[in-house]
């Protein structure tokens, strides 16, 4: 199995930890200013021995200013040199395969040997949105036709579309044309059991969205194990779950951070998206009775309180799952608070400190 794949969990952690990133922009702030977080974030991950730093495909959010991962993987991989960069994922029917294909050819051309390609079928938006993506209304029609653009993004990844193919003399450049054959490792991400059975079926690493579909996690991770074939790729199932976390040095604040977290969701499944509302704002609003409801059902998904109180709650959720690797997201109002919530969390699980650079051969 590949090292790219099953990463070497350190410090005290029983599995990798890693980060999955939306690029939240608070209120009061910039997409500038979120970017930069992310730039931080990433160098502080690599430092304290995550693993992987994954961006997520979104669209029309103004607080999530991660409409474009391979543009932002680019730039983190400019400031960083070990750790693993990915997308978290790249919705599929959103673009062409043979786009997806350039586009993590040239990222991986950039950072050899640090590069994941996940990839999601859903739009990653309202469907307003992707039909403008996508320049069509039948968007269920992309959804049902992503196991044939999964074959077709795989044989452009791999250069081998067969004789008399129609692309059969297209490359996708940067690519294996130009040298030693080598590619991004592909992921399927779901939050249901389509995407859990076909990544089993192909044999690939299954990535699940626990931190917006708890309900659904233990059956889909259920039906990939079920439905898993070895492949070139992995000899064994290989299951990593978005997790929402976050640690603070009193449990007080970690629950005034992920309130303003809970406050946006709850805004963005009404109909209302916008910034990251601050503590302030998420303290003082107030929430109707199917607005309470909703809030306490989202924070009960999500881990947080001190570092030792969220490595007890992560811990607990990986014996219940069986999760390979945890990635943790923590989409909360302040850059700060996401960057100190990663140290303490590494903290509570001992994990090392490592140099800025790899050191020299």
């Amino acid at each position: 199995m590949s090292d790219s794949i099953r990463g070497e969990a350190r410090g005290t952690a029983p599995v990798p930890l890693s980060v999955l990133d939306l690029v939240t922009v608070g209120s009061g702030r910039t997409a500038s200013q979120a970017l930069a977080t992310s730039v931080e974030l990433s160098r502080l991950a690599e430092r304290r021995g995550f693993h992987r730093h994954w961006v997520a495909e979104h669209h029309s959010m103004p607080g999530v200013a991660s409409s474009s991962p391979a543009v932002i993987l680019a730039h983190l991989a400019a400031h960083t040199h070990r750790i693993r960069l990915g997308s978290g994922g790249v919705m599929l029917p959103n673009h062409a395969p043979l786009v997806v294909a350039e586009q993590f050819g040239t990222l991986e051309a950039l950072a050899p040997g640090r590069v994941d390609l996940g990839l999601g079928r859903a739009p990653g938006t309202d469907g307003a949105t992707a039909a403008a993506l996508r320049r069509t209304d039948r968007l269920q029609e992309g959804a049902d036709d992503f196991p044939e653009q999964l074959s077709e993004l795989t044989r452009f990844l791999d250069d081998d579309f067969p004789d008399g193919h129609p692309y059969a003399r297209i490359h996708a450049v940067p690519g294996p044309v130009q040298g030693p054959k080598g590619r991004p490792p592909v992921w399927l991400l779901g939050s249901s059991g389509f995407s859990a059975r076909l990544a089993g079926l192909l044999g690939l690493p299954f990535a699940f969205a626990h931190h917006f579909s708890a309900r659904n996690t233990v059956p889909a991770l259920d039906l990939y194990r079920e439905s898993f074939r070895p492949s070139a790729v992995l000899d064994a199932p290989y299951a990593l779950i978005g997790v929402a976390a976050l640690a603070a040095d009193e449990a007080k604040e970690a629950h005034r951070q992920v309130l303003t977290g809970a406050l946006s969701m709850l805004r963005l499944r009404t109909g209302r998206p916008g910034l990251i509302p601050t503590p302030e704002e998420a303290e003082g609003y107030a929430f109707g009775p199917a607005e309470r409801e909703f809030v306490d059902d989202w924070l009960g998904n999500v881990v947080y309180g001190t570092p030792d109180e969220v490595r007890t709650g992560l811990d607990d959720l990986r014996k219940r799952t069986g999760a390979d690797e945890l990635m943790l997201t923590a989409n909360v109002h302040g850059g700060e608070a996401r960057l100190r919530s990663y140290e303490l969390i590494a903290d509570a699980y001992g994990l090392p400190r490592l140099p800025e650079r790899p050191p020299l051969s």
